[in-house]
């Protein structure tokens, strides 16, 4: 028994060692200011993978290729990223203002530029998570095409075998594929990728772009093009950080820009002095619930608010969608959308113009000078939280007058990864702790399971791992937190930073009250102890849709009764 145990601790171990041995390589080649990935200097990154084998990256250490780890990535990167040998991380250094286009991934806020043919530009305005996640990221990418190559290369000389020159015909040929074609190519993908056909055929529409039905065909070529061309004619792939980038890196020049265009709003419209209530959340939760009671009172008539709330969450919904925004915008929110770089838009609601509060509340004996304002930021990334409610948090100097923001509450809701659960559940954290450090973050969070159990959703509570990254993630360090006295219930990429910025912020600068009201609340995206459940999985779809609204409303009925 305690030998099993000790084996288990080892594992965990050493998948921790791993991921520390990865940040403090990606921070050393950040400084030095280059490294190529399949080469000496990349080695460690690729080692320190293939030890952790992270969950959402499944097959990876293995010499069949990893599908849908594949599709998380590249979703998560820009749009032809797998055909350019030079890859450089730069700062906002004015791209956006010349004629090359922005490409934005799917799932990651983000700009990049296609440079010419070899060159991809990726700009890094939200920290170095940001990094890490595109590193990270790309070593997999990279990792792939190897074992691509490993599986088509013959000789030294570049001579490949059959499969890999049916493959190219299809990819090149001028004509669209035919069905007939097109299974063909698949037949001998499958064999590249060491996976079946049936395997190929069901995420291989997953891939596909309107414009490029055959993406997937076209990805998995180029890929193994450039990794032929590294072993055969030793072409390396070279990923550079720009020196704006490495100056500026840590300076918070992002997010001090954001936080004082939303200081100098507050000002403008006569709100600084007012109780003001900041909430890290999405762009329409909170809107959504404080204004669908004025804007749908006839469709809540025919069906139940939750309905409703699904309805809107469908992005073909634009009319209804419209509603809510126009009655918003018509009673209270001004919306800034961003422009400073972090990617983070802001909404800023004035509740003494609402129509009507949450019933059972003190809102509507309030005078209007005593109503709340409700500063809804989006979700920031990893670090990125840090910089932004650390400056946010700052006093402003206006035309020679200091103001101090007169902050009531700070609450954060956004997805996570649960440890004993699905998705839908929902956490409640009583502390953070931040990965690969010796912090921990232990707070009074002002909601309790209690307040939301009862609504046929599962809630849990304990601790949160602040992870340094959620795709480097494995089943025996996540195991090992779950089990021990931990006691942590999830995962997830913020908390930490927001604490420490808050923390800091009320008892270190006295910049804001010592009393300061703080809420946390997540909901499962995830479960990466369970197969199959991972992030690369997929998203939430409308299972998010009923813990999204509870936890809102939760935060907003403490809003209103404070």
């Amino acid at each position: 028994m305690s030998i099993l145990k000790l084996q288990g601790r080892t594992r965990a171990q050493e998948s921790s060692s791993a991921i520390e041995r990865m940040y403090i390589t990606m921070r050393h080649l950040f400084n030095r200011g280059f490294y190529k990935p399949m080469g000496v200097s990349g080695e460690t990154l690729r080692e320190s993978l293939l030890t952790l084998r992270p969950e959402i990256y499944g097959s990876v250490a293995d010499d069949k290729a990893e599908l849908e780890g594949l599709l998380y990535v590249i979703d998560r990167l820009p749009r032809g990223i797998e055909e350019c040998r030079f890859i450089n991380l730069t700062s906002d250094e004015g791209y956006g203002n010349s004629h090359f286009k922005p490409i934005v991934p799917p799932k990651r806020r983000r700009n990049c530029y296609r440079i010419d043919d070899e060159q991809m530009n990726i700009e890094i305005t939200r920290g170095r998570s940001e990094i890490y996640d595109i590193l990270t990221h790309l070593t997999f990418l990279f990792i792939e095409s190897h074992k691509i190559m490993n599986r088509v290369l013959i000789d030294e000389d570049g001579s490949v075998n059959r499969d890999w020159e049916k493959l190219e015909a299809a990819v090149n040929q001028k004509e669209g594929l035919s069905q007939s074609q097109r299974e063909v190519a698949l037949t001998h993908t499958a064999s590249i990728l060491g996976r079946t056909f049936h395997e190929i055929s069901l995420l291989y529409s997953k891939f596909s772009l309107p414009e490029n039905p055959d993406r997937f065909l076209k990805l998995v070529w180029s890929l193994g093009r450039m990794a032929i061309l590294e072993a055969v004619k030793n072409e390396k792939r070279i990923i550079t950080f720009s020196p704006v980038l490495r100056e500026r890196l840590g300076h918070h020049i992002h997010g001090e820009i954001w936080a004082n265009d939303i200081k100098l709003k507050l000002i403008e419209n006569g709100l600084m002095e007012r109780p003001l209530h900041i909430i890290s959340a999405n762009m329409h939760s909170v809107m959504n619930t404080l204004y669908t009671p004025y804007a749908l009172k006839s469709e809540l008539k025919k069906k139940k608010v939750l309905s409703i709330y699904e309805e809107l969450s469908d992005s073909a919904n634009g009319p209804l969608r419209n509603k809510i925004v126009k009655a918003a915008l018509d009673k209270g929110m001004v919306f800034l959308e961003d422009k400073s770089g972090t990617n983070i838009d802001v909404q800023i609601f004035d509740t003494a113009q609402l129509e009507e509060g949450f019933s059972d509340t003190k809102f509507d004996k309030l005078e209007d000078k005593d109503k709340p304002v409700i500063i809804v930021m989006d979700y920031a990334f990893g670090e990125q939280a840090y910089e932004t409610m650390d400056e946010l948090l700052k006093p402003f100097n206006h035309e020679g007058t200091e103001h101090k923001m007169n902050v009531k509450s700070i609450s954060i809701m956004g997805k996570a990864g649960i440890l004993e659960g699905g998705k839908g559940d929902i956490m409640i954290p009583d502390a953070h702790l931040f990965e690969g450090t010796a912090d921990n973050y232990p707070f009074r969070n002002q909601l309790k399971k209690s307040d939301l159990e009862g609504h046929g959703i599962k809630v849990v509570d304990g601790a949160m791992i602040t992870v340094l990254g959620t795709s480097l993630q494995n089943k025996d360090i996540l195991r090992f937190f779950h089990d021990s006295t931990w006691n942590v219930c999830g995962l997830e990429m913020e908390g930490a930073h927001y604490h420490k910025a808050i923390q800091a912020a009320s008892r270190l600068r006295r910049s804001i009250s010592e009393d300061v009201k703080v809420r946390y609340a997540y909901y499962a995206s995830d479960n990466p102890l369970e197969t199959g459940s991972t992030l690369a999985s997929g998203g939430l779809g409308t299972s998010g849709v009923k813990p999204t609204y509870l936890i809102t409303e939760k935060i907003l009925e403490q809003i209103f009764n404070s």
